[in-house]
């Protein structure tokens, strides 16, 4: 395993114990490595109301700053309907219920791997 994949795999386990944390709502892993180069993996999960899916961005922002990593960059934190922290190798994307239905991003990256994320938040 290089050193990149050793790092998505940090940066995966600390954030889905940090969305875990804080109660996201259906939190999947989407294995992409295979599909594109943007990312190694995305998270998808959503909250129950733009409080909510504020306080599940700060913490798991938190949390990656202890440990070392920085977003490159943060999209839609003020509207809180779709929030993308990009990691480089690990995008997040915490979305209202709504708007996760709407944009229904499981089905368009469906040839993604499926990432059992109880296995990777109990290790």
């Amino acid at each position: 395993m290089d050193k990149n994949t050793d790092n998505s795999l940090d940066i995966l386990k600390i954030a889905l114990k940090a969305l875990d944390d804080k109660l996201a709502e259906d939190i999947k892993v989407l294995d992409i490595r295979d599909l594109t180069v943007i990312a190694d993996y995305f998270i998808i999960a959503h909250g129950n109301n733009k409080s909510h899916i504020k306080a599940l961005i700060d913490r798991t922002e938190e949390i990656l700053s202890k440990n070392g990593y920085e977003p490159k960059q943060i999209e839609g934190y003020n509207s809180a309907s779709w929030i993308l922290l990009d990691y480089s190798n690990i995008i997040i994307h915490i979305f209202s219920k709504e708007d996760r239905l709407f944009y229904d991003l499981e089905r368009i990256w469906s040839d993604g791997k499926n990432i059992d994320v109880k296995s990777l938040i109990e290790e």
